[in-house]
C-alpha cells in the first residue's frame, strides 16, 4: 500500500513538473473576447441594399407585357406586387415618426400604375426613402416604443418586420418570375459563370 501511494505521489510531482501552467503566479487572466456589438440599424441597412439590388433587377427583368399578369383571381398582379413592396417602404418609417414621403398618395397606391418604368422608379424612390429614414435613427431610437398597425412594438421591431415583409415578397416575386419564364438575374449570372468555366 505504501509503495502504491509513493508511486502516485511521485507520478503527481512528475505530472506537475512537466505540465505547463495555464497562468504563472501573479499573472492576470486575460479578459474574455468581447463579441462585436450587434447594430440593428447597420444590419438592416446591409440587408436592405441586397434586397433592393435583387428586387429592382427582377422588376427590370420582367417584360412590360407581364406587368398585368396575375396567378389567379383576387391575387396581386406583377405591378401590384412590386408596388406593394414600395408602399411598405414608404409606410413603415412613418410609424417611428419619419416625415411622410412627398408626392406619394398611399390610397390606391398598388393600382396606381402598370407602367414598368414608373413602377421601377417608385421602387427605387421607396428604397431611398427607407434608407434615409433608417440612417437617421439613433441607437436610443431603436429601443423607443411605437405603434404599428395598432400594435405595441419598438423601432427595432419595425425594422425587423420591414425586413421580413421585404423577403416574403422577394420570394413571391421569384415565384412570379419562374411562372413566366423569367430567370432571376443573379441566377442567370451564376449560370453564365458556370458555363464559361472550362470543363475538366
Amino acid at each position: 500500500m505504501k509503495q502504491v501511494l509513493t508511486f502516485f505521489v511521485v507520478a503527481g510531482f512528475i505530472l506537475i513538473g512537466t505540465s505547463k501552467p495555464a497562468f504563472a503566479q501573479g499573472e492576470s487572466k486575460p479578459a474574455p473576447a468581447t463579441p462585436p456589438a450587434f447594430n440593428v440599424r447597420a444590419e438592416f441597412l446591409d440587408d436592405l441594399k441586397d434586397f433592393e439590388d435583387k428586387l429592382v433587377s427582377l422588376a427590370d427583368a420582367f417584360p412590360q407585357e407581364k406587368y398585368t399578369w396575375r396567378p389567379g383571381e383576387g391575387v396581386r398582379s406583377v405591378s401590384e406586387m412590386f408596388l406593394h413592396v414600395a408602399g411598405g417602404n414608404f409606410g413603415f418609417p412613418t410609424s417611428w415618426g419619419a416625415p411622410p414621403p412627398t408626392g406619394i398618395e398611399r390610397k390606391g397606391f398598388e393600382k396606381s400604375t402598370t407602367d414598368k418604368a414608373k413602377v421601377i422608379e417608385l421602387l427605387k424612390q421607396s428604397f431611398d426613402y427607407m434608407r434615409q429614414s433608417a440612417t437617421k435613427l439613433s441607437d436610443a431610437d431603436l429601443a423607443r416604443a411605437v405603434k404599428m398597425f395598432g400594435q405595441e412594438t419598438t423601432v427595432s421591431g419595425v425594422l425587423f418586420f420591414a425586413a421580413t415583409h421585404q423577403h416574403e415578397h422577394l420570394g413571391q416575386a421569384i415565384a412570379y418570375a419562374r411562372m413566366n419564364g423569367v430567370v432571376p438575374p443573379w441566377t442567370a449570372a451564376r449560370q453564365a459563370k458556370q458555363q464559361a468555366q472550362p470543363k475538366k
